[in-house]
């Protein structure tokens, strides 16, 4: 047998490309996004309710990755992309579906006759993945005591701090008013250390680049800390 499944909406998020990424959802709290569901599916009806809630999951297909297929063994980042697990012991985006699902923070629901925007925190989707579900998160049922969480136990932790040098923490005084919680967003992102495994130990003068909403961020690993270098618009 098999299926067709259609999009219910689409996200809007900071992230423009898949590097800086978190590698899972609320490990950036400050990341929002909102959610816009297609005309068919923005009926006010079809969230009522919702806002009783305070998390939901978000399924949706890994849109930039589908296209080159699945592999049976996956290289997770989390064990520096050296060690092999089977796809279904992961989390990875190259799945014979291709589809993922993050619980993110409900913060706000917009129903009216122009269209229902879902708006949440601790994002973890690239700008205009597809929605094809939203589910309720409900405690009682899915936040279970005594859980293991096999190779991933526990909450990644990098021991990188961020620092803001003299120009950059001037462009971010200039931007802050149309963005807000830039410095913590840049700061959460950076903490994750999006930087490949394989170039974690390589030289330390390389300058990498982000893109944040329409912002361009470089920065550059020294010793233990991110130095943020320069914030920029993209034109």
């Amino acid at each position: 047998m098999t299926f067709s499944i259609e999009p219910i909406g689409v996200i809007h998020s900071p992230y423009q490309q898949k590097f800086a990424v978190p590698r899972q959802p609320g490990l950036v709290t400050a990341a929002r996004a909102e959610i816009h569901l297609h005309p068919d599916y923005a009926h006010p009806d079809s969230v009522r309710g919702l806002t009783e809630f305070s998390h939901i999951w978000v399924l949706f297909i890994f849109h930039e990755t589908v296209a080159a297929g699945w592999q049976p063994l996956v290289r997770p980042p989390r064990l520096g992309g050296n060690t092999r697990k089977g796809v279904f012991a992961t989390r990875a985006t190259y799945r014979p579906n291709g589809i993922g699902m993050s619980v993110v923070a409900l913060e706000s629901v917009q129903a009216n006759e122009h269209g229902v925007i879902i708006r949440v925190r601790g994002a973890d989707w690239v700008n205009g993945t597809p929605v094809i579900d939203i589910k309720p998160y409900l405690p009682y049922a899915e936040n279970i005591a005594g859980a293991r969480g096999g190779f991933a136990d526990a909450r990644p932790h990098s021991a990188l701090t961020t620092i803001f040098q003299t120009a950059a923490e001037q462009q971010l005084q200039q931007l802050q008013g149309d963005y807000p919680d830039l410095r913590l967003l840049i700061s959460q992102v950076l903490d994750q250390d999006p930087r490949p495994a394989y170039k974690k130990a390589a030289h330390q003068d390389k300058v990498y680049g982000m893109s944040l909403y329409d912002l361009n961020i470089k920065w550059q690993v020294i010793g233990a800390e991110n130095h943020v270098i320069q914030i920029s618009k993209d034109f």
